[in-house]
């Protein structure tokens, strides 16, 4: 059975989660990537970090996003959340806090989940080059919609 997901059963997905498929639009074609992100449901907003890619130069385009995170185990049993919001890149001080808060989380949920320790961004990200600074950014959540399917007994 199919059922969809109030908002609380779909924040938790979200909170417990740090891998997803963001969906984006470049030159009025879908695009889907993968990325490493933490959702702080107080703020109740994604943040996220990229190198200087596709991605980045289509979300500077077109800031409308939406962001995809399932939890499959077979056929039969699943659960996904989305969300839909808006891009946000941050600059400065506001970037490097963000940051911040985006690491903890993450090791935070690897340490729970996996029971790894971690120190730094490269152990659970590999999405940024040596030779430019990342582009930190956060998604405005505006809509938060999620389903579930179990098997019938």
């Amino acid at each position: 059975m199919i059922r969809v997901l109030n908002k609380k059963e779909s924040t938790f997905i979200l909170s417990n989660n740090y891998i997803g498929y963001l969906g984006y639009i470049f030159n009025d074609a879908p695009h889907i990537a993968p990325i490493t992100y933490f959702y702080d449901p107080e703020r109740n907003i994604v943040i996220g970090y990229s190198d200087h890619g596709h991605k980045i130069k289509a979300l500077r385009i077109n800031h409308n996003v939406c962001l995809e995170v399932a939890c499959i185990d077979a056929i039969d049993h699943w659960e996904s959340a989305q969300i839909k919001g808006v891009y946000k890149e941050l600059f400065g001080n506001e970037a490097k806090s963000y940051l911040h808060d985006f690491s903890l989380g993450i090791k935070r949920l690897i340490s729970e989940k996996e029971f790894r320790k971690l120190s730094f961004i490269s152990e659970f990200s590999s999405d940024v080059s040596q030779d430019e600074t990342p582009v930190i950014f956060k998604i405005e959540v505006e809509e938060i919609t999620g389903r579930m399917r179990r098997k019938q007994d």
